[in-house]
């Protein structure tokens, strides 16, 4: 996803103006790191209704890679659970008190997850 011509400088953070006109501004954002295993992964799986309006979320934290796996782990976990869900900032959400079938997927397929709370 490309973001539009006009809205590229909400990307230049400290840089107001430049009176040289070579000077080309340079996005220095985050890099993705790649994917560790599933065997170095430390994941977190928490219940979360915090700014959900009282509806219970099941977070999983800790997932080190990039942004397609990600998407790619959260619609496995979602078709597994039977909910719907999202990821957000290296965070799943999955719909619903799922903990228990989340760990026990994540563990049968070689993560390391613990259940918090």
């Amino acid at each position: 996803m490309s973001k539009k011509k006009k809205d590229s400088w909400k990307d230049r953070e400290g840089i107001v103006y430049s009176t040289n006109s070579d000077y080309e501004y340079r996005n220095y954002g985050e890099t993705e790191s790649e994917t560790l295993p599933p065997a170095q992964q430390q994941l977190r799986v928490s219940l979360d209704k915090s700014g959900r309006a009282g509806k219970q979320v099941t977070l999983v934290t800790g997932f080190v890679g990039t942004k397609e796996d990600l998407e790619s782990l959260t619609k496995t976990l979602k078709s597994k659970c039977g909910a719907g869900g999202s990821a957000k900032d290296g965070e799943i959400l999955v719909q619903g008190d799922v903990r228990d079938k989340v760990v026990a997927y994540l563990i049968k397929e070689g993560y390391k997850a613990r259940r918090i709370g």
